[in-house]
C-alpha cells in the first residue's frame, strides 16, 4: 500500500515544478510563433533608433553645410544696389554768377558689383580645408558612436543567451533533484534511508527552486537591456536567434595593437585637430599679408526708375579696378595668435602619445581576456563531460542503494556548476570578442 505521505510529497514537487517551468515555458511558445531576431538585424535596428546616431548625423549635416559655405567664398561674390533720393531743390553750382543745375530733383542711381580675392584667396582656400576636416571629424565622432552602439547591443546579445543557458541548467537541475526526492520519499518509506537524507534532498530542491526562480528574472532583465539598447519599450518580447556552433577565431596580437592605432576614433579626431592646429597657424599669417582683390562695377545714374534719362551727364559707366590693403601693425597680436597653434598642435601631439599607450593597453586586456575564454572553453567542456558521467554513475548507484543521498547531492551540484562554467566561458568568448573588436576599431 503506497504511503499517504508518499502521495502529498508528489503532488507538491509535481506543483513546484509547474510553478517554475510555467512561466518560462509561456515565454518558448510565445517566442517560437514569432521570427527570431538576429544579431545582425538587432545591431541594424539599433543604429536606426538611436538618438546618439541621429544627433551625429546632423552634426555631420551641419559640418557638410558649412564645407559648401566654404567653398562659396572661393568664388567671386556679386551684389547690387540701387538708391532713390529725392532733392527739395535742384542741386546746382555756381559759376560765373551763374546757377548751373548739377541734378534733377529725382536721383536715381543702381549698380552691380563683382569683387574676387587675389592675395585672400589663399586664405580661403586654406579656411575650405579646415571646414573640410570638420566634416571629417564628425563623420568619425558618428562612427565612434556606432562602434560602440554595436558593441552594447552584441553584450545585451549575448547576455540574454547566456541567462537562457543558465536558466535551462537551472531547470533541469529542479527536475532531476525533484525526481531524486521522489526517489528518497520511497527509499525513506522502506526505511532504507534516514529522515535527515530526505530532508537533505528536499532542501537541495527548495535552494535550486530558488535559483531559478532568480534565473527567470536574470532573462527578464536580460531582455529589458537589451530592449533599451535597440530603443524598444523596455518590456517589449525580445525574441532573439540562438548562435550555434562558436568556434574561436585566430586574432594576431600585433596586428590587433596595429590596427587600433590606426582605426580608434579618438585617435583620428586627435590627428585632425592637429592638423586644424596647422592650418589655423596658416590662416594667421595669410591673415596678415597684403590684401589684395580684383573688382568691377557697372552703374547707372539717371532721373527716371530705371536711370536711363540724365540731362545733366552720363547715364552709365563701367569700372574695373584692384584694392590693397594692408595691417602691418597691431603691437605683437599675429605673433602671439600663431603661437597659440603652435603649442595647441604640440599639446594634442602628446596627447596622441598618451592615448596611443592607453589603446594598446586596452587591446592587450581585450585580447588576454579572450585568451582566457578560449582556453575556459575547452577546459569546461572537460569538465562537463566528467560531472555527467559522475552524476549519472552516482544516481544510479543510489537507485541500487550503494551510495548515500549526500553524494548524489553534491555530484548534481557539480553537474550544474559545470554546466554553468561552460556556457558561462562560450558566451564569455563571444562578449570578450566584441570588447576586442570595439578596442581596435572593428565593427
Amino acid at each position: 500500500m503506497i504511503n499517504k505521505n508518499y502521495i502529498l510529497s508528489f503532488f507538491i514537487i509535481v506543483l513546484a515544478l509547474i510553478y517554475n517551468i510555467y512561466p518560462d515555458r509561456v515565454v518558448y511558445a510565445d517566442e517560437e510563433q514569432k521570427s527570431l531576431l538576429t544579431l545582425e538585424q538587432s545591431v541594424k535596428e539599433a543604429l536606426l533608433n538611436n538618438a546618439y546616431i541621429a544627433a551625429a548625423s546632423e552634426q555631420q549635416k551641419a559640418a557638410a553645410n558649412e564645407n559648401r559655405s566654404a567653398l562659396a567664398d572661393l568664388f567671386p561674390k556679386a551684389m547690387a544696389s540701387y538708391t532713390y533720393t529725392r532733392f527739395r531743390d535742384k542741386p546746382f553750382a555756381i559759376f560765373n554768377a551763374q546757377n548751373l543745375p548739377m541734378a534733377d530733383r529725382d536721383d536715381i542711381t543702381w549698380d552691380v558689383t563683382l569683387i574676387q580675392p587675389i592675395t585672400g584667396y589663399l586664405y580661403l582656400i586654406t579656411k575650405k580645408k579646415v571646414a573640410s576636416l570638420n566634416l571629417d571629424m564628425k563623420k568619425i565622432e558618428k562612427e565612434e558612436t556606432v562602434l560602440e552602439i554595436i558593441k552594447q547591443v552584441k553584450t545585451a546579445y549575448y547576455n540574454i543567451l547566456l541567462s537562457k543557458r543558465y536558466l535551462y541548467v537551472l531547470r533541469e537541475a529542479v527536475e532531476q533533484l525533484g525526481a531524486h526526492v521522489m526517489d528518497a520519499e520511497q527509499f525513506y518509506d522502506q526505511g532504507m534511508i534516514a529522515l535527515n537524507d530526505l530532508l537533505k534532498s528536499k532542501v537541495a530542491l527548495a535552494e535550486v527552486s530558488q535559483d531559478k526562480i532568480k534565473a527567470q528574472n536574470q532573462v527578464r532583465m536580460a531582455k529589458s537591456f537589451f530592449n533599451i539598447t535597440l530603443k524598444r519599450d523596455i518590456n517589449a518580447i525580445a525574441d532573439i536567434e540562438d548562435i550555434k556552433n562558436i568556434e574561436p577565431v585566430f586574432i594576431d596580437l600585433t596586428e590587433s595593437l596595429t590596427m587600433a592605432v590606426m582605426n580608434r576614433p579618438e585617435l583620428k579626431i586627435l590627428r585632425i585637430h592637429m592638423r586644424q592646429a596647422g592650418l589655423a597657424s596658416r590662416l594667421v599669417y595669410f591673415a596678415n599679408i597684403p590684401q589684395v582683390l580684383l573688382f568691377g562695377q557697372y552703374n547707372r545714374h539717371g532721373e527716371n526708375y530705371k536711370a536711363t534719362r540724365n540731362e545733366h551727364g552720363n547715364t552709365h559707366n563701367a569700372i574695373l579696378g584692384v584694392k590693397a590693403e594692408w595691417t602691418f601693425f597691431e603691437w605683437g597680436k599675429s605673433f602671439a595668435d600663431a603661437a597659440v597653434y603652435k603649442h595647441k598642435k604640440l599639446a594634442l601631439a602628446s596627447q596622441i602619445k598618451g592615448i596611443e599607450d592607453s589603446i594598446r593597453l586596452e587591446v592587450k586586456q581585450a585580447y588576454l581576456d579572450l585568451e582566457v575564454s578560449e582556453k575556459n572553453i575547452v577546459t569546461a567542456e572537460n569538465s562537463l563531460s566528467q560531472a555527467k558521467e559522475n552524476y549519472r554513475i552516482t544516481n544510479l548507484q543510489y537507485q541500487q542503494s550503494t551510495t548515500t543521498s549526500t553524494e548524489v547531492l553534491g555530484a548534481r551540484t557539480f553537474l550544474t556548476q559545470a554546466e554553468l562554467n561552460y556556457y558561462g566561458a562560450l558566451y564569455g568568448y563571444m562578449i570578450s570578442l566584441a570588447e576586442l573588436e570595439r578596442a581596435t576599431g572593428k565593427r
